[in-house]
């Protein structure tokens, strides 16, 4: 296993434990028109093992409009920390895995039931997500100073942002 293999199954461990909790990811889309798009999403599953995150829309939507001109999407969560990953959606139109995102926040907000038609999945596969670590304290503060006071990059060793690149995850 490469040092670069192994640095990336850490960074995705820590990506991981940094989205557990969020639920909801602002999904940015392009436009035809090419003018970046954000809304939230409520993420329904993460599946980094498996390189996909997965949402429910419907087609009658601008989100379904963009994606369908421009799959290229980015996902950001917010919390505790920051997390953006940068990827292509897709469309999946499976009913019996809509029915298991399914329940009645769902039900409501869509004003739809997972067997319409119009309703669809949206599957997005990462190519590269980033994170920062979030809170006031010493170490951050001191790193970005140091950033900020040097034409140099922060220390590559920091445990304050960290990049990953799935292509570079296959063996």
């Amino acid at each position: 296993m490469t040092d670069k293999h192994s640095e990336n199954e850490e960074t995705l461990k820590q990506i991981k434990e940094l989205i557990k909790d969020e639920k909801v990811a602002m999904l940015t889309t392009v436009s035809p028109e090419g003018r970046l798009s954000s809304r939230p999403m409520h993420t329904q599953e993460v599946l980094l093992d498996e390189e996909e995150f997965w949402f429910i829309t419907e087609k009658d939507t601008d989100k379904y409009r963009d994606i369908g001109n421009n799959p290229s999407v980015n996902l950001a969560y917010a919390g505790s920390s920051y997390v953006s990953i940068s990827g292509t959606a897709e469309f999946v139109q499976d009913v019996e895995k809509k029915k298991e995102y399914w329940n009645k926040i769902v039900e409501k907000v869509l004003n739809a039931s997972a067997e319409d038609p119009n309703v669809v999945l949206v599957k997005v596969t990462p190519d590269v997500a980033e994170y920062w670590e979030a809170g006031v304290n010493v170490k951050t503060v001191k790193e970005f100073v140091k950033k900020m006071a040097s034409s140099n990059s922060m220390d590559d060793k920091n445990k304050l942002k960290d990049t990953v690149h799935f292509d570079e995850n296959s063996n």
